[in-house]
């Protein structure tokens, strides 16, 4: 094992326990997956994100067969899409995440822009927001939906499921999941009521300075 995989491990390992100690995942919901020079690192199938052992972790090659550790998640083709659409990406975050969840659950969530830019936030570390329409855990077409996405967003919502979200590192696709969770909070909170948002100049200016 090289000494990156070794880190890699131990990075995924650990931000995990603090997502499922934070109350981003419960029970054995929600997977991970760190991109490798010689593969993917995935979380196993039926582990809590809180219990995750660096040694368990699955290891996939770079055509997603299975070569070491605990069986991978179920949802694997969720990481497959995005990573495979999304070479920038290095890492992809899957949550049960109450507030995330909620809104992808409400019938009014605008399926092409399902998270609107309240905060600057939300827009610089996760962008645009597609909902993606319900279909049971488990079934690939849930990856089929993601990889026609062609890339063009860095996260989705899964409808009555959870959020999937992608960043340059693990540590920011956390970040990143953690921003929509609580930008979704806030959007369910303020539901009914008059809301400003940034305008479209403003919206660009975060784009040109963040990126």
């Amino acid at each position: 094992m090289t000494p990156e995989e070794r880190d890699a491990r131990t990075e995924m390992a650990r931000l995990c326990r603090s997502l499922f100690e934070r109350g981003f995942s419960v029970g054995s919901a929600g997977n991970v997956s760190v991109r490798l020079e010689d593969g993917y690192l995935v979380t196993p199938t039926n582990c809590r994100l809180g219990d995750l052992e660096p040694d368990r972790i699955a290891k996939l090659d770079r055509d997603f067969a299975h070569l070491s550790g605990d069986r991978p998640t179920k949802e694997v083709f969720l990481h497959r899409a995005f990573l495979k659409t999304r070479p920038e990406a290095q890492a992809v975050v899957h949550l049960h995440s109450t507030w995330a969840t909620a809104l992808s659950c409400l019938v009014d969530t605008n399926p092409e822009d399902c998270v609107p830019p309240l905060t600057p936030y939300v827009v610089m570390r996760v962008g645009k927001v597609r909902l993606l329409p319900y279909v049971r855990p488990g079934d690939p077409r849930m990856g089929e939906m993601i990889h026609g996405l062609d890339g063009r967003f860095a996260a989705v919502l899964l409808a009555n499921h959870g959020p999937v979200v992608t960043g340059r590192t693990l540590f920011d696709a956390v970040a990143a999941a953690e921003e929509l969770e609580e930008t979704a909070k806030l959007l369910v909170a303020l539901r009914g009521q008059p809301v400003r948002l940034p305008d479209e100049t403003q919206v660009t200016e975060l784009h040109e300075v963040f990126g």
